[in-house]
């Protein structure tokens, strides 16, 4: 794990110095975030590089994983589907095993430090066992539209909280506490992000048989509906009409998502075996991530729907030209025809492939935009501020001012 000075060369000595300020305001303040994973998916990635670095500027911070069999991970994923907007209200029994799950879970997560962070719905039931500390509910989707009864069900456990916290206003809905912004970020020096040898690169490529004997476009996500992977092979099909290239599809599954093996099971029965169609399911390894990215001319995220989307950023960080759906964070990260170009449809995705394919000299200034909105809005520092402003403010009655 780097120091955090490590990071001054990248965001200037002054970020970091007004990190350490910050931390020694929060000394005795103790921070517990639990979540419901601890390897697949944003926010476990995110914890694992932010709870190190807290506790390296003196701020007591931890984290606990919940625990659940499959039958609750099916529910949450329904209730993840849900507050999508898409799916059914829960039925009485898949509200039981949710409390029941929880009821569990209470008994053996320790809620007692003096600010629960809670990630996500999976272990919004802690919150029963509330005493006179702060919780913070950290919801990491856009809410806007909910199925409503699953809505119902979950606000009986938000009027516990003493916060919310959203990654951008239009993900929100009106809630009885205080709500803040703050959108995600990425670790620069994480194996997933920092430099590689161009050696590496070539290796890893090789690997996977990828060949880059001619343009390589690349989606890395979970095979997740809502990435819509089958749509990503069908904009590359209408691409490959004029242009030929390959595609990648590369990710594994999150330990709280039952849907991913089908969802793998589905989008090869969609590539049918073309040689040009490269299908990966991987184990979670950062650094061959990072070796794909970089090995590709170009990165894809047609998500259909999405909390922010930091496969976006990761992306963009490593220069690489963006095509990307206009939902959820992602246009926060690609300003289009600046940093990325963003899609609405399959059509439009093939349509944004096609000129940057036909514009190399475009395509690469569109990377160097996009690594320099990166590096001023959506690194790990500046998420570090973020949080301990808001520790404070719950203590302080501090608003998140300039932030």
């Amino acid at each position: 794990m780097p120091l955090i000075e490590d990071y001054a060369p990248i965001v200037g000595q002054d970020v970091i110095d007004d990190l350490r300020l910050l931390s020694e305001r929060l000394r005795g303040k103790t921070v517990k975030n639990v979540n419901s994973t601890a390897v697949g998916g944003g926010v476990a990635e995110i914890l694992n590089r932010m709870i190190p670095l807290l506790r390296q500027m003196g701020v007591d911070a931890s984290w606990d994983v919940i625990k659940g069999g499959d039958a609750f991970f099916a529910v949450t994923k329904k209730i993840h589907n849900a507050l999508h907007g898409g799916g059914e209200t829960l039925t009485p029994q898949e509200k039981e095993i949710f409390m029941e799950t929880s009821r569990a879970n209470m008994e053996a997560v320790d809620t007692g430090a003096e600010i629960m962070f809670i990630h996500d719905p999976q272990p919004m039931g802690l919150v029963a066992k509330k005493r006179d500390n702060k919780w913070i509910w950290r919801c990491h989707v856009d809410v806007s539209r909910p199925e409503p009864g699953t809505w119902d069900f979950l606000m009986s456990f938000i009027g516990g909280y003493d916060a919310s916290v959203f990654s951008a206003p239009q993900f929100s809905r009106e809630l009885p506490l205080r709500q803040f912004q703050i959108t995600p970020s990425i670790d620069p020096l994480s194996d997933k992000n920092r430099e590689l040898e161009p050696e590496f690169i070539a290796s890893v490529m090789e690997k996977y048989a990828i060949p880059r004997d001619k343009p390589v476009v690349t989606q890395i996500s979970r095979f997740d509906r809502l990435k819509d992977p089958l749509g990503v092979i069908d904009s590359w099909r209408l691409v490959k009409k004029y242009i030929d290239c390959r595609l990648v599809l590369a990710g594994g599954g999150a330990a709280d998502d039952p849907e991913g093996m089908q969802v793998y099971a589905e989008v090869m029965e969609r590539a049918k075996g073309d040689p040009d169609l490269h299908i990966l399911l991987m184990k979670q390894d950062d650094l061959e991530i990072n070796a794909l990215q970089r090995g590709s001319d170009i990165i894809i995220q047609k998500s259909l729907k999405e909390g922010f989307g930091l496969t976006v950023s990761e992306a963009l960080w490593k220069g690489k030209p963006v095509v990307a759906s206009a939902v959820g964070g992602i246009p926060l990260q690609v300003a289009h025809k600046y940093s990325g170009l963003l899609c609405h449809s399959v059509e439009g995705a093939a349509f944004a492939l096609k000129q940057l394919l036909n514009s190399p000299d475009y395509a690469r200034k569109l990377g160097e935009n996009g690594k320099e909105h990166v590096r001023r809005n959506f690194l790990l520092t500046r998420h570090l501020k973020d949080y301990m402003l808001l520790f404070l403010a719950l203590y302080h009655g501090e608003d998140l001012v300039n932030i």
